[in-house]
């Protein structure tokens, strides 16, 4: 996980005269949307949780040996079609050609603020663009439903994250492959598998994750609102941003699952953990009162989910500040500083030289 970079030190302004203040006001009002920038880039990069284990829900977790996983009623954990539960991870698909997997955690979630790490692996012997077809995460009113959306139901009713490693849209040329992408559905959207859900994506980034030698990844949080997706495939503690959006709406009372499914070409797909964490978040007496398991799912769009870029509200998706994005800030901002300096000090010499002529 990325250290914080701590409290930030205001730049001083020092030897300007008292003529030119109202620059040295200017350079200050520049300054300011920088620190704000650089230190939301500094709060997104270390959000997430380092995985304290006082606020595990170990209901809502599945971890080796996978004890309280089968279908007997005391189970927390319940699997379908061709999952395998081994000592060592939980295979919902073998590296077979057509077949669906799944498990589900029979607990419902009724916690408002959250945050759920998911340690898996894809991997398989289909050469480049060869193998298929991947991972879903969910957060859904039902479980346990096969269906063609990465072995489950179409018309879903919550969030889903996929993992995607196999392109269907061959005219789709601006996402690379593997690609992880959410959904926030209320039942009433179809998944475009022609398109890869592109149609009802809210955001995604690409990576590279099959066949590592290492496990793989992802953490998924939701909190006041907000949905933010962080993924380390290079097993590095690091967690780089791939998803951040507002606005979005998800009840308590759904379930936790993950599936996956071959067709043609096939990969295993592995899941070795699923870990919830609850997050300690204070509400305002009206959040409280609500009746949170009556919420419908829903994203507060206003345009199409790719338009979504930058929007002063907080509702939209926005790009993550990438290195090379706060490396162009901080020289905007420098260019800045330097334009204040030079224009202060030539007005600070004119008045100087126009002074000279009254002795």
């Amino acid at each position: 996980m990325a250290p914080s970079s701590g409290e930030r030190e205001k730049p001083q302004w020092r030897h300007l005269q008292s003529r030119v203040s109202k620059m040295r006001g200017f350079c200050t009002f520049i300054s300011r949307p920088l620190l704000f920038l650089l230190l939301r880039f500094t709060l997104v990069q270390c959000d997430i949780t380092d995985g304290n284990a006082e606020h595990l829900k170990r209901e809502h977790s599945l971890m080796k040996p996978y004890q309280g996983v089968g279908s007997s009623p005391s189970s927390q954990w319940d699997f379908w079609g061709s999952t395998l539960v081994t000592s060592s991870y939980v295979r919902l698909t073998p590296d077979e050609r057509s077949r669906q997997g799944s498990i589900w955690n029979t607990v419902p979630v009724y916690l408002k603020d959250w945050e759920m790490h998911v340690q898996y692996k894809i991997h398989g012997s289909g050469k480049k663009n060869l193998h298929g077809d991947g991972i879903a995460i969910w957060y859904t009113k039902e479980r346990l439903h096969p269906g063609p959306v990465f072995g489950n139901q179409d018309h879903f009713v919550g969030l889903a994250l996929f993992v995607d490693t196999f392109r269907n849209d061959l005219h789709g040329m601006d996402r690379s492959f593997p690609y992880i992408y959410a959904i926030v559905n209320n039942g009433s959207l179809p998944y475009d598998h022609g398109n890869d859900g592109r149609n009802s994506e809210l955001g995604g980034c690409s990576s590279e994750i099959r066949n590592k030698d290492h496990d793989t990844y992802l953490a998924i949080r939701y909190s006041k609102g907000r949905l933010t997706v962080m993924i380390d495939i290079d097993d590095k503690n690091e967690w780089k941003e791939c998803i951040d959006i507002g606005g979005v709406r998800l009840p308590t009372g759904y379930y936790f699952g993950a599936s996956a499914a071959t067709g043609d070409l096939s990969d295993n797909h592995d899941i070795i953990s699923m870990k919830m964490y609850q997050l300690m978040v204070e509400h305002t007496p009206d959040e409280d009162s609500l009746d949170w398991t009556k919420i419908e799912p829903s994203v507060s769009l206003l345009k199409s989910p790719k338009d979504n870029i930058d929007d002063p509200t907080g509702n939209f998706r926005s790009t993550p500040l990438t290195g090379w994005k706060v490396f162009l800030l901080l020289l905007c901002a420098l260019l800045g500083i330097v334009v204040c300096g030079v224009v202060g000090a030539v007005v600070f010499q004119k008045r100087q030289e126009r002074n000279r002529r009254f002795y």
